[in-house]
């Protein structure tokens, strides 16, 4: 006889999330131990990722060591861009279909570096504005791009992306004569989600800004190695 009362009820998402939340702050501490700093970088697709990272790496390369790790569901055409334009190792990762990558997905990509080697690991994750925000990759810090383009209220649209971002990248200024967007209600709707955050406007095509960036977060990996 089927019972009513008897039905257990599970919080699947709930218990995912938790799970993740574990093996992200384990990973972290590895990391920790070893001396590497993991960068999660994020965005849509389009906004300027994979130009930004080959413009940051290039005036970070000789400073420190650094690795990246390219997250996509099919192709491997950005981790080979970003060898052959910047020379450091770059692997790629699939996710099978999947649009984000969680902790464990980024364990498995750091077994197939040598963290020996690196002072500084890149994750390029999966673009999309709303999945990869709710998965702690393990990451001592979250970037993430906004292009022009996309338009100035998108940390209105997507607030959780932008909470969990420690910097917020604004690339393309190179093209703002020409689209409807406000840097500075950009940067307001930015600091509603997130107060701390840090707004850096770039164009990753001139190199125009990437300086600020690069210099953040070189400070950032000096200060994970020492703390």
């Amino acid at each position: 006889m089927f019972i009513m009362d008897e039905i257990r009820v599970i919080e699947i998402k709930k218990s995912i999330f938790a799970d993740n939340d574990k093996d992200a702050d384990a990973l972290r501490q590895e990391l920790k131990q070893k001396g590497v700093y993991l960068l999660n970088l994020m965005s849509a697709p389009g906004s300027g990722k994979t130009t930004t990272l080959i413009q940051t790496i290039n005036r970070l390369k000789d400073k420190i060591r650094i690795a990246v790790m390219e997250a996509d569901i099919d192709s491997d055409v950005d981790a080979v861009k970003i060898q052959e334009a910047t020379g450091i190792p770059s692997i790629q990762l699939h996710t099978g279909g999947m649009c984000h990558l969680d902790a464990e997905m980024t364990r498995q990509g750091l077994d197939n570096i040598a963290l020996g080697e690196a002072d500084l690991v890149i994750l390029e994750n999966v673009g999309n504005l709303v999945c990869p925000a709710e998965f702690d990759t393990g990451a001592v810090r979250n970037a993430m791009i906004l292009s022009v383009p996309e338009g100035d209220d998108k940390p209105l649209k997507y607030p959780l992306m932008f909470s969990v971002c420690d910097t917020v990248i604004v690339n393309k200024t190179d093209v703002l004569p020409y689209f409807d967007f406000d840097l500075e209600k950009c940067k307001a709707y930015v600091h509603m989600r997130n107060p701390r955050a840090r707004v850096i406007p770039i164009c990753a095509k001139t190199g125009e800004g990437v300086d600020v960036f690069a210099d953040w977060l070189l400070q950032e990996v000096k200060q994970w190695k020492q703390s």
